[in-house]
């Protein structure tokens, strides 16, 4: 039984039966649609330009082929010395493996009126349909949280005809992933599509009688809002699996080989915590290629295969006419090396060093610079920093 229909509980139960599982498979989610590519909710599916169809990760001739049942519920407890699950609908189901895959939520903004209509979270497909909804050409659309989240939201936004502003707590945009002029390139081309980017801008509250009309800034400031996008981070969804007492800490641990702490149990994607010694420390990857390679090898454990995770950390964001594309992270550089002039181009690369090896790195349409090095990371080699620029440059 996999429980949670995301991108890795979808990729789990492929994987399962081309690992060579005979037997029965369940795939619970909360959700009354098949599981759907998540990344493009913030961008294409947003502005219009694709149906949720068209975003589903395999289709439901697919799953009725393999033999896969897809439950629309939620398992509220799991009783691990009788191997059940209890169902949100009263039922009882038996499990010889079970698979955590229970994703993250948004986090909640702590400030009053939250509760207004008008004011979203985005995370699956309902919430941006309802987003749609408000969504009217000529509205005041505020973002709080300057992420990959609200500057993608913000760009397409702006794509519909909104008048947006874009509200970030922090110094800087991204200021948690990237570096400082990366952080100046993205305002600067927010700023030239006409997003208005505040930084250092608290919200202490947002008013209006039923619906939302106004955000209200720490510094006092009334903004003027018809609609509110929070987008200030994600949190595991752990709840299920602390309560059946597998061990957690930011995600469900796991080892190399995707097993919990109950070696009968295996998780995977966002809610998934695993140790990364490349990085030396224990590291909750929120992205679609590592929930993938999880599911993967969470699928051969449970069929007996000796697999372990074990590649590279890599993520993507599409804003306007830019694709960032980020090779490894840069937690922890002491240093970068830029090659081309994020002042004033839209193409630029930026290498993370750390005690002068090359850590990370991102590249703004540059795929050739991405593959290169998420090649030279992969391979684990020593890099010539001044060889790698004068290639990628060519």
């Amino acid at each position: 039984m996999v429980v949670g229909a995301s991108h890795a509980g979808a990729q789990l139960v492929t994987s399962l039966r081309q690992e060579g599982w005979s037997g029965e498979i369940v795939l619970v989610g909360d959700e009354s649609v098949l599981p759907y590519q998540r990344p493009p909710l913030s961008k294409a599916y947003l502005a219009g330009k694709c149906s949720l169809t068209e975003l589903a990760i395999r289709s439901q001739d697919f799953y009725l082929k393999q033999g896969i049942e897809c439950l629309d519920a939620c398992v509220e407890e799991i009783d691990r010395s009788a191997r059940q699950v209890l169902l949100s609908t009263g039922d009882r189901l038996s499990y010889d493996a079970l698979a955590l895959c229970t994703g993250a939520r948004p986090r909640r903004l702590r400030a009053a009126g939250t509760q207004l209509d008008g004011v979203h979270y985005l995370r699956r497909s309902s919430d941006v349909q309802r987003i749609r909804e408000d969504a009217i050409p000529g509205r005041r659309a505020v973002i709080v949280g300057g992420g990959y989240i609200g500057l993608e939201t913000a760009a397409s936004l702006r794509a519909l005809g909104l008048d947006v502003t874009v509200l970030e707590a922090a110094d800087r945009v991204l200021e948690r992933v990237t570096a400082p002029e990366v952080s100046a390139f993205f305002t600067r081309v927010h700023q030239h599509e006409g997003v208005d980017v505040r930084t250092s801008a608290s919200v202490e509250a947002l008013v209006g009688d039923h619906r939302v009309r106004e955000a209200v800034l720490a510094s006092g400031e009334l903004m003027a809002a018809d609609l509110v996008i929070i987008g200030v981070g994600i949190e595991p969804t752990t709840e299920l699996a602390e309560a059946a007492g597998l061990a957690v800490d930011d995600g469900i641990l796991i080892d190399a080989h995707a097993r919990s702490s109950d070696p009968t149990i295996v998780a995977a994607g966002d809610c998934a915590s695993q140790d990364m010694p490349r990085y030396g420390r224990r590291i909750r990857l929120e992205s679609v290629p590592s929930a993938v390679e999880q599911a993967k090898v969470a699928a051969a454990t449970i069929c007996g295969t000796d697999k372990e995770v074990t590649a590279l950390p890599w993520f993507w964001s599409d804003q306007y006419d830019l694709k960032l594309q980020i090779a490894g992270l840069n937690t922890g550089y002491d240093d970068i090396v830029l090659s081309g002039d994020p002042t004033a181009d839209r193409d630029f690369t930026c290498y993370y060093l750390r005690k002068g090896e090359l850590i990370a790195a991102d590249c703004v349409n540059r795929p050739r610079d991405f593959m290169t090095t998420k090649r030279m990371l992969g391979q684990g080699t020593a890099v010539d920093m001044a060889a790698l620029t004068a290639e990628v440059a060519v």
